[in-house]
């Protein structure tokens, strides 16, 4: 009798973890994985104002994401983070540029440190 609860509420539990997707996104999702990735995806940024503004949509990305990982943690902790995340923003748009020019030169400021 134990057994059967035991596996009874394990089994409860596991479907409450499982993800359902509706068929309605399924099939979506199917017609989108057909086509592959868009072109644009795979078309490289050429210019340095391109760069930028690729690079600038990923730094407001990162600055969203982190304003939401701010808001998950207690009211006492949130003020902190959401400082945090604002400096970290406005350093790395103040330093756009030597982002650029590094990735574009990776060789740069490479050292090797493994002693060879």
């Amino acid at each position: 009798m134990k057994r059967t609860i035991a596996m009874a509420l394990l089994a409860a539990c596991c479907a409450a973890q499982a993800q359902v997707t509706p068929p309605e996104v399924a099939a979506k999702q199917a017609q989108e994985i057909k086509r592959g990735d868009p072109a644009r995806w795979s078309k490289e940024d050429r210019s340095t104002a391109q760069q930028m503004a690729t690079l600038r949509k990923e730094i407001n990305a990162a600055l969203a994401e982190a304003r939401a990982g701010c808001k998950q943690l207690p009211s006492t902790e949130r003020a902190d983070c959401m400082r945090e995340a604002q400096i970290a923003y406005r350093s790395d748009l103040g330093n756009m540029r030597q982002q650029i020019a590094n990735a574009n030169n990776p060789q740069q400021g490479v050292y090797d440190t493994s002693g060879r």
